[in-house]
């Protein structure tokens, strides 16, 4: 596969999605993984909107009927395409969005991989800051105790405010995980960081030990990878001497063609990789 010491991923939706994620492979599941094994992808980062345990045996059949792994379970469409949140100021919601959110933690632990967590916090109305604060810190937690009794654990992600109010830097996000009471770690979204003006490398150094996954993108434009991207050596060398051990993934727009978007992703960091031999 790559060059690189540790597998890389790109993300893709499950059939369960209404539609492709747009950060995503744009294609159904059986059809994405074809072509990303052809390319040399390692595995997928699946994004899921309705599944549970039951579904992940078909799962494990797709996927590594063409030599791929799935290497996490993202939950951005209970969010996206559903519009269900855990501070939502209605109670029935709330509990749905948490129903759909423990299922994903169920179907990630039969596959034995971690549980992602971005978006679906969801965000702030005036005056209602502190109830709604409360609340998904409730849910978080009864999350990521439902990973871990189920072999998983859960990913948090920080996310720029536009997709969220609560938790938006590495370092809101970790004073969570040491509230939960029970094994879980971060996502790091290359965008994201640079959004909230936040230094990438210097970001991954310093959060390293607890990081997960680290996302990539284009920088500024959100899209595929180029070739000579300054970013990439020196956040690889941070990997490295941080003793990362988790995955990356690549999530970027797609520029109208999945795999001409992920075919220069990979280059891009095949290239980069050569940096640390």
């Amino acid at each position: 596969m790559t060059a690189l010491p540790w597998p890389l991923a790109y993300t893709v939706s499950g059939d369960d999605c209404r539609a492709p994620m747009p950060l995503g492979f744009d294609a159904p599941l059986a059809e994405a993984v074809v072509h990303l094994a052809e390319l040399g992808y390692d595995g997928v980062e699946l994004q899921v909107r309705d599944v549970t345990a039951r579904d992940a045996e078909a799962l494990v059949r797709v996927v590594e009927g063409h030599g791929l792994k799935v290497f996490g379970i993202g939950t951005g469409p209970v969010s996206a395409q559903d519009g269900l949140t855990l501070t939502d100021p209605a109670p029935d919601v709330r509990r749905h969005a948490l129903h759909r959110l423990l299922g994903a933690a169920r179907l990630a632990g039969a596959l034995g991989v971690p549980v992602t967590l971005g978006q679906t916090r969801g965000a702030f109305l005036p005056g209602l800051e502190d109830l709604q604060r409360a609340w998904a810190e409730r849910a978080v937690r009864e999350m990521a105790e439902e990973a871990a009794s189920h072999g998983s654990r859960l990913l948090l992600e920080p996310q720029t405010r536009a997709n969220t109010s609560l938790w938006n830097t590495p370092d809101e996000a970790v004073t969570v995980l040491g509230s939960l009471g029970t094994a879980a770690g971060l996502v790091l979204d290359t965008h994201h960081l640079e959004v909230e003006g936040l230094e990438p490398v210097r970001e991954v150094a310093e959060y390293v030990s607890v990081t997960g996954c680290l996302q990539l993108a284009g920088s500024a434009t959100r899209g595929p990878l180029a070739v000579g991207d300054y970013r990439l050596p020196p956040l690889l060398g941070a990997l490295r001497e941080g003793g990362f051990t988790g995955w990356l993934t690549l999530e970027h727009t797609q520029d109208g063609d999945s795999t001409k978007a992920a075919a220069r992703s990979w280059t891009a960091l095949t290239d980069a990789a050569t940096t640390l031999t």
